[in-house]
């Protein structure tokens, strides 16, 4: 991504999600925005917040997975949660969720998916700060850490697929909604699940991909290659609220694992409130990523 791409991506998400800046960028140098109800830890010098939820259901009785979930740039996490919201999955089906706060850039919050270099937006190690953070919520809940699964939506989906390339060793499987991964594709150390919503008419990470951003079928074909999915998809539709979905299912990968992609005909950069065969943008991501455990389909 070079720098035009970068501030386009600045502008238009602010736009598109109305955030506005809190106080002067020098007010608070460690974050954009507090959270409330959010654990703090530091990690490279930089006071880092997150959300964790904790379903009623668990008991601490037996290991649960847990459900990483990262906002898109400008966004406050605690809204994010309202918006992008797996709380009554949790629940139900006894996970841990975590909304993660991005750290503090020209008073939006962001997040780095590619190890330092130029394709980061600054030097706050995301990487590193995910996995302290896992690390010590691990110490105090019984997270099964073969089921850890990253989803995110936009700048979040990129981070999504920055820990499928870097950190893999902690993923079991990733989503990403109205998001790309960038150039920087690392080594991922087993078959990776991955699936993928999209819009077509989606006005900030376009579809078709530019000189800046990949497409979603680049996206698509790198995974589909990495995981030796077949290449021929099955195809499904449906239509809801007046838009049409189709589903496009790669499968039979390595360790049984697939390559998913919801296609929003018309859709825009957001994400999804339109239901496929009755099931929300959560329901699906959880549905595809809760097969996989680090080894493959479960």
């Amino acid at each position: 991504m070079n720098i035009n791409g970068f501030y386009y991506l600045l502008v238009s998400l602010v736009l598109l999600t109305g955030c506005k800046k809190e106080g002067n960028k020098d007010d608070d140098k460690n974050s954009c925005y507090s959270n409330s109800n959010a654990r703090s830890i530091v990690h490279g010098g930089i006071n880092r917040e997150y959300i964790v939820y904790i379903p009623n259901s668990y008991t601490g009785t037996s290991l649960v997975p847990l459900m990483l979930n990262f906002h898109g740039f400008g966004a406050r996490a605690s809204d994010y949660m309202e918006e992008a919201d797996m709380r009554a999955l949790a629940e139900s089906d006894t996970f841990i969720l975590v909304y993660p706060q991005g750290s503090c850039l020209d008073g939006s919050s962001h997040w780095n998916s590619c190890p330092s270099g130029g394709d980061n937006k600054s030097n706050a190690d995301d990487f590193g700060f995910i996995e302290a953070m896992l690390t010590e919520i691990s110490s105090e809940y019984q997270v099964d850490r073969n089921r850890i699964y990253s989803a995110g939506y936009s700048n979040g989906g990129m981070m999504a697929y920055g820990l499928a390339n870097f950190k893999s060793e902690l993923i079991a499987a990733v989503a990403s909604v109205s998001g790309t991964m960038l150039d920087c594709t690392g080594s991922s150390n087993h078959p990776m699940p991955v699936i993928h919503l999209h819009g077509t008419s989606d006005g900030v990470l376009s579809y078709t991909g530019n000189s800046d951003f990949s497409s979603v079928e680049n996206v698509l074909d790198h995974w589909i290659r990495f995981n030796n999915t077949t290449t021929n998809p099955t195809v499904s539709s449906d239509n809801n609220g007046g838009i049409t979905m189709e589903h496009y299912v790669y499968d039979q990968g390595d360790n049984g694992v697939s390559v998913e992609h919801y296609k929003y005909i018309g859709g825009d950069h957001v994400w999804f409130t339109e239901t496929y065969h009755g099931q929300n943008t959560a329901e699906l991501i959880w549905d595809f990523v809760s097969k996989y455990d680090i080894n493959g389909l479960r």
